[in-house]
């Protein structure tokens, strides 16, 4: 496999900058994959597309604001910190930038006398091991305080190219986020469920459609390029999932019974085929994961999926590819690009049947 194979060419002004006024109404893209048929919709339009029955899995993750800006002591230099992954409470692994300045034993001040930061270690990929103290106030509403929603690299560049404020917004710190999120801890978001209302999952619920949760933290790692050492060891960086016992028995109801499972996003998916056992069976745990899913990938789960428009050589596209077909994927990304369609975190929407 070659990862330029997964390459599409893709104009800038298709990079979504902001998301759609409503939620449900970002377009929807349809692929059969047993044809190859392509269908044009509203995302509103799903239920059309959906069964009775059909059990949606979701990724109800919580973005959290996991940038955060600090001033180093002593010297006074502006600093950037980028949460990555939890280790124990008040204990983070971040990015850090200016990263070459920053060592072990700096304090970092976010706000003086209420936030600080120490750095007290180092990761394995350049990170920092960074312990925050709180003077007793809550940790996620300070987060919530001083700290910015983490949006990707490429709608910070698409907004800068048009001389648009690069940092999040109020529109951001809402919409960067799904309307199920419950479970903080995610540093990116779970995209493909950025398109459902509440008005419109009762709507299907109403419908005979059925809805089970899933948590998966996403990572910046999401963003980071693929390399060849990716595809020689079929591993990603490391993701904490959880799996909970009502959640649980609702997948492997649907299973049993024959009824379609439909992951919305590839995290959804990841947490599928990361968690069962070589029968398709689920037990309640929580685990971290590392999958990563190219052509051959024998999937045992998914029926259909939910997912955004990716970028190119990304181990997202590489996913759907493979569940759908490189081929078929990359001629329903060229009509979505002929067609207008918007790509990425904010962008429109593909279910694949």
């Amino acid at each position: 496999m070659r990862l330029e194979d997964y390459d599409y060419a893709l104009p800038p002004d298709r990079i979504a900058r902001h998301p759609a006024k409503q939620r449900d109404e970002s377009r929807l893209l349809v692929v059969e994959r047993a044809t190859g048929q392509l269908h044009h919709c509203c995302f509103r339009e799903i239920g059309g597309f959906l069964r009775e029955g059909d059990l949606l899995v979701l990724n109800d993750s919580r973005v959290i604001p996991a940038r955060l800006y600090a001033r180093r002591h002593p010297g006074g230099g502006r600093v950037e910190i980028l949460l990555v992954r939890e280790i124990e409470p008040l204990f983070w692994l971040a990015l850090v930038r200016p990263g070459k300045k920053i060592q072990k034993g700096d304090r970092l001040v976010i706000a003086a006398g209420r936030f600080e930061a120490w750095v007290v270690g180092y990761g394995g990929k350049g990170e920092r091991l960074v312990r925050f103290e709180t003077e007793g106030s809550d940790w996620l509403e300070l987060l919530e305080r001083y700290g910015h929603t983490p949006l990707p690299p490429y709608i910070l560049k698409a907004r800068k190219r048009v001389n648009e404020p690069p940092d999040d917004t109020a529109e951001d710190r809402q919409r960067y986020q799904t309307v199920y999120a419950a479970v903080p801890g995610s540093v990116a978001a779970p995209t493909a469920g950025f398109h459902f209302t509440e008005q419109l999952m009762t709507e299907l619920g109403q419908r005979g459609v059925e809805f089970a949760r899933v948590t998966l933290h996403v990572g910046p790692g999401t963003f980071q390029p693929l390399t060849d050492e990716h595809l020689r060891s079929c591993q990603l960086h490391e993701e904490y999932y959880s799996l909970e016992a009502g959640e649980v028995e609702k997948i492997n109801r649907a299973h049993s019974e024959d009824r379609r499972l439909i992951p919305v996003g590839t995290t959804s998916v990841r947490v599928l085929e990361s968690a069962c056992d070589s029968e398709g069976r689920f037990v309640a745990r929580s685990d971290v994961t590392r999958l990563l899913i190219s052509a051959g990938f024998q999937f045992r789960l998914a029926d259909a999926m939910i997912t955004n428009f990716h970028l190119p050589r990304s181990s997202l596209l590489l996913l759907v590819c493979a569940f759908a077909g490189r081929e078929t994927v990359l001629r329903a990304y060229e009509e979505a690009i002929d067609h207008g369609y918007r790509f990425y975190s904010y962008g429109d929407a593909m279910m694949i049947v």
